[in-house]
C-alpha cells in the first residue's frame, strides 16, 4: 500500500470514529498506529531505491564523460560532453541533498517536526528541489540547442562554439536558477511542507503570502518553456539529420555508417523527448491547475477530517496526483544519464568487448580466427579451380 492510500484511509477512519463515538474512535486510532507503522516501512523503500539507482547511474555517467573528455580525438564533442557532465553532476547533487531528508522523515513516522523543529530544513529542501529541477530542464534545453546548431550549421558551430563559451553558459544557468530559487528566502513566495509531509516545495494555493502566486506561476512557466525549447530543437535536429542522410545516401561504406549513426541519434532524441514529457509535464501542468483552483498539497492533512467528504476527496485526488507528479520528476534524475549517455551503442559495444575478454573470446581472437578461416577457404577455392582443368 502506498503512502497516499495510507494517509487517505487515516482521515476516513478518524472521521468515522468521531461519528460513532469515543470508544470506537480509540480503537480506530490504535489501528491507525499499526497501519502507519507498516505503511511507513513500505514507503521508505521508494526513496531509498531511487537514491541508490540515481547515484549509480549518474556516477557512471560522470566517469564516462571524464574519460571521453580527456581523449584528444573528442575535441569537437567537448561542449556536448560538458553539458552531459553538468547534467549528471546536477542530478547527483540533487539526489544526495534531498533523498536523505525524505528517508529521515519516513523513519521518523512522517513527523517532520522531529527532524526540523525550526523549519529551516524545509526551506533548504525547497531551494534544492527548485534549483536542481529547473537546472536539469535548462541544461537539457542547452544540449538540445547545441545539437541543433551542430547539425543545421556545422561550419559556424566548429568555428565559434568553444568550450569556454559552454562553461560560461553553464555557470550562468546555475547562478540564475539558484537566485530564482532563493526568492522565498528573500520574502517572495514560500516553501511549505507537502502531503504526506515528507517533502517541501512551492506553495500553490496561498495567495496571502507576498509574491507567492508570482513565484509558483513563474516556476511552472519556466519549466514548460524549457520543455518546448528542448522539444523544438530536437525536432529541428531530427529533421536536419534526415535531410543530410538523404543527401549522403548511396552504397558506400561512409553512407551506410552515416545512416546507422542517424538512426541511433534519432532514436536517442525521441527517447529524450518522451522521458522529458512523461516526467515533467504532469507536475508543471498540475501546478498551474492547483494555482488556478487555489489548492495546495499541504491542505490534504486538514481536509481529510472535514465534514465535506466530497471536497476532501477532490483535494486528496489532487494531492495524490501531485505526489505522483513529483515522483515522476524525481525519476527524471535517474533516467537522464541513461537516455543521454549510458544506453548509446558505443557503450553497449564496450560492454560486449569486456564480456568477451572475460570469457577469453576477445575481438582480436575472433578476427584472427576469421582471418585463418578466410585464408583456408581461399586455398580450397584455388585448389578446386586447379583440379578442374586437370580433370578435364
Amino acid at each position: 500500500m502506498t503512502m497516499d492510500a495510507c494517509d487517505y484511509l487515516e482521515g476516513v477512519q478518524t472521521t468515522i470514529g468521531e461519528m460513532l463515538g469515543a470508544n470506537v474512535s480509540k480503537s480506530l486510532r490504535e489501528g491507525n498506529g499499526t497501519k502507519n507503522s507498516s505503511c511507513g516501512s513500505v514507503s521508505v523503500g521508494f526513496p531509498i531505491t531511487m537514491m541508490i539507482t540515481g547515484m549509480v547511474g549518474n556516477t557512471l555517467a560522470l566517469i564516462l564523460v571524464y574519460v571521453s573528455y580527456r581523449k584528444k580525438e573528442n575535441k569537437r564533442k567537448k561542449s556536448f560532453l560538458l553539458c552531459i557532465g553538468s547534467l549528471a553532476l546536477t542530478d547527483l547533487f540533487g539526489q544526495l541533498l534531498t533523498s536523505p531528508i525524505v528517508i529521515s522523515v519516513y523513519r521518523a513516522d512522517l513527523k517532520w517536526d522531529h527532524i526540523d523543529s525550526s523549519g529551516n530544513l524545509c526551506a533548504f529542501f525547497g531551494v534544492c528541489m527548485t534549483t536542481f529541477g529547473l537546472c536539469a530542464l535548462f541544461l537539457a534545453s542547452a544540449m538540445a540547442i547545441e545539437r541543433a546548431m551542430a547539425i543545421t550549421n556545422p561550419h559556424w558551430y566548429s568555428n565559434n562554439m568553444k568550450t569556454s563559451v559552454t562553461k560560461q553558459t553553464l555557470a550562468v544557468i546555475w547562478c540564475l536558477v539558484l537566485l530564482f530559487a532563493l526568492l522565498p528566502i528573500a520574502g517572495v513566495g514560500e516553501y511549505t511542507r507537502q502531503w504526506p509531509g515528507t517533502w517541501c516545495f512551492i506553495s500553490t494555493g496561498d495567495r496571502k503570502i507576498a509574491g507567492n502566486m508570482f513565484f509558483a506561476i513563474t516556476f511552472a512557466v519556466l519549466g514548460i518553456f524549457s520543455l518546448l525549447v528542448t522539444l523544438s530543437c530536437n525536432v529541428v535536429t531530427i529533421r536536419g539529420l534526415i535531410i543530410r542522410c538523404k543527401t549522403k545516401s548511396g552504397a558506400s561504406q561512409s553512407s551506410k555508417q552515416w545512416e546507422r549513426l542517424t538512426t541511433e541519434t534519432v532514436i536517442q532524441l525521441l527517447g529524450i523527448m518522451c522521458v522529458l514529457l512523461i516526467c515533467w509535464s504532469p507536475l508543471l501542468v498540475l501546478m498551474l491547475r492547483m494555482i488556478s483552483t487555489q489548492v495546495s498539497s499541504h491542505e490534504c492533512n486538514s481536509t481529510a477530517v472535514t465534514s465535506n467528504h466530497t471536497a476532501g476527496r477532490d483535494v486528496h485526488l489532487d494531492c495524490n496526483f501531485f505526489l505522483t507528479a513529483i515522483r515522476l520528476a524525481s525519476l527524471n534524475q535517474i533516467l537522464d544519464p541513461w537516455v543521454y549517455l549510458l544506453l548509446r551503442e558505443i557503450l553497449l559495444r564496450k560492454v560486449c568487448i569486456v564480456a568477451n575478454a572475460v570469457s577469453n573470446c576477445s575481438t582480436e581472437d575472433r578476427k584472427e580466427t576469421q582471418t585463418a578461416l578466410d585464408a583456408l577457404n581461399k586455398q580450397n577455392q584455388e585448389g578446386n579451380s586447379l583440379n578442374k582443368p586437370q580433370s578435364g
